[in-house]
């Protein structure tokens, strides 16, 4: 797909496994952080490359991101911003793309404070940089547009995870689940799907497998929903975790399968 003027490949790798972000347990979390290695994170980067993935979404150029660089790799950077000081993250990360990321911005959107959001990409695009907005909620995507931000793209979460208690309690008939930030509705994914089909700009989709809820036999159907789903100029976020497999390897080859048909 033609992104910020350049050629990315529509699967992107994502960076929640390298920090530890499981969004399954801690022990999960915890596997991740020691599993993950400055080797194995620069292992995977060239494995990505080698298999043609060239687009890596993270929050920040870390120093394994600086090694895979000096070793040959090559990465666009596609950045999560909204935390940390906007003119900061431009001058530092040199990302070709920086966002909101969707946990800012969903609270924004729970507290009516969206207008934070706009100037926040207002001074991003007056730093000159490609801008987007994050969101797990397709009616904050439906808000940016219907208001006509001044934005490049979108990331947006195929599960709305950001629910409140409250908002679960309706959903769930009045029940209310542990853990109730990582609940992941089948019935999601269309509602992020058809606002992201609707709107003419780049979309990034993630968590297509629903944080690793997805069973191996489901993984091929998933990204053949996910990519049905979206418009030619979309891609998606996928984070990867190859203790037991080749995850890399795999992706790649079911998303070829799927775009290509070989």
């Amino acid at each position: 797909m033609k992104f910020g003027g350049v050629e990315i490949s529509r699967l992107v790798l994502g960076c929640n496994p390298f920090g530890g972000e499981a969004h399954y347990n801690t022990n999960f979390r915890a596997f991740m952080r020691e599993y993950y290695t400055e080797d194995r994170v620069c292992a995977v980067m060239h494995q990505c490359n080698r298999f043609g993935i060239n687009a890596f979404n993270a929050t920040g150029r870390s120093p394994f991101l600086q090694r895979f660089e000096a070793e040959g790799g090559k990465m666009h950077f596609i950045a999560q911003g909204g935390r940390a000081p906007l003119e900061e993250q431009v001058k530092t990360l040199k990302p070709l793309a920086l966002y909101n990321m969707g946990e800012v911005v969903d609270r924004a959107f729970q507290n009516d404070t969206m207008n934070d959001i706009r100037e926040w990409c207002k001074k991003a695009r007056d730093l000159g940089i490609v801008v987007g907005v994050g969101t797990h909620k397709p009616e904050v995507i439906a808000l940016v547009e219907e208001q006509n931000w001044d934005v490049d793209f979108y990331a947006g979460c195929v599960y709305n995870r950001t629910r409140t208690d409250d908002e679960w309690r309706q959903v769930l008939k009045g029940e209310i689940m542990e853990m109730s930030r990582e609940i992941y509705l089948q019935s999601d994914p269309p509602r992020m799907y058809k606002v992201m089909r609707q709107t003419k700009k780049p979309c990034f989709a993630f968590k297509v497998l629903a944080a690793g809820r997805i069973p191996d036999a489901g993984v091929e159907q998933a990204f053949r929903t996910a990519f049905e789903s979206l418009k030619p100029i979309d891609g998606v976020f996928v984070g990867v975790c190859p203790h037991i497999k080749d995850e890399v390897r795999e992706d790649a080859q079911i998303v070829h399968k799927i775009l290509v048909g070989t």
